[in-house]
């Protein structure tokens, strides 16, 4: 004990090592630095040894590292370099998440500038990274369950948007836009409705072909610049409801098309590239709005 030079009191060691009373007394405690030995009051007594143990517990929690990382290092059970390794990805990940926060909140105060405050823009400052990414699962988990898509608008369906760890403003902005559109509920249960509609047709091919079959006729008029009143859309309209493997009704049809045409899906598909990084989908929603002009135009 001698060697070890004079024992110091709770007290003078932490005014040794620049530290509280009561955290030094917490760390011994937890058998961090136990003292090295008693006086008959019981009060705790430090060596060298104590000393130099207690300025590393310092350095590693002054890292980052827990206590139970900090018992790790002291019981010879990791190294510094292997506890503070597992820190520092944590770190990068705390930064990468710290940036994506500023890129949402910088977003968020653009749109919110003058009188466009709105109680989602107060929501999405006030969200965690993690809280965003449910707020796009819990959509998805809603509208998408149990439906695996293989028509052509399947690649709309096929993931959530997640924003990348660097994201451009633009990708940023998609987002917030996205998340005002998620968090709408007549648009979820539009989007319900349609994808209840998808399913229908992905069960049968027979359904699958008539949609091709109305779809192409649409977008081959839309193409060629035909007017939805003219009389070259009536026989558009003519030839589609003549399809070949059975007559359309015109007003199942136009109930139909009425049902699943929405230009906010779009805008959800153009925003889940954009964010995603994929080029855009193809639209078909001009086509059926102009062969819903057409059915009405020509009754």
């Amino acid at each position: 004990m001698e060697d070890d030079g004079p024992l110091l009191s709770i007290g003078e060691l932490a005014r040794r090592a620049g530290l509280p009373v009561r955290t030094i007394r917490f760390w011994s405690d937890a058998g961090l630095v136990p003292p090295a030995a008693r006086t008959e009051g019981g009060r705790r007594l430090y060596d060298a040894a104590c000393a130099a143990r207690l300025e590393l517990v310092a350095t590693l929690r002054e890292l980052g590292l827990g206590l139970a990382d900090v018992r790790r290092v002291l019981d010879g059970q990791a190294s510094i370099a292997e506890v503070a390794a597992v820190h520092l990805d944590a770190i990068d990940a705390q930064i990468r998440a710290l940036r994506l926060h500023r890129s949402v909140l910088a977003v968020v105060v653009k749109r919110a500038a003058g009188n466009e405050e709105m109680p989602m823009m107060s929501k999405l400052a006030q969200m965690s990274v993690a809280e965003r990414r449910q707020m796009i699962d819990d959509f998805m988990a809603e509208v998408i369950e149990g439906w695996n898509p293989s028509h052509t608008f399947a690649p709309r369906w096929s993931g959530a948007a997640d924003l990348p760890d660097d994201p451009s403003p633009e990708q940023v902005d998609a987002w917030v836009e996205l998340a005002e559109l998620v968090s709408d509920p007549d648009f979820r249960h539009r989007v319900r409705q349609v994808t209840d509609f998808g399913r229908s047709r992905d069960d049968d091919e027979r359904l699958r072909m008539q949609g091709n079959w109305v779809t192409e006729n649409a977008v081959s008029a839309v193409l060629r610049g035909c007017p939805p009143d003219s009389a070259e859309a009536a026989q558009v309209v003519n030839r589609i409801l003549r399809y070949p493997g059975g007559n359309l009704r015109r007003e199942e049809l136009l109930a139909e098309l009425e049902l699943v045409t929405d230009r906010r899906i779009d805008r959800y598909a153009e925003l889940t590239a954009i964010i995603n990084g994929w080029p855009p989908f193809p639209s078909y929603t001009p086509a059926m709005e102009w062969l819903i002009a057409a059915l009405r135009a020509h009754q």
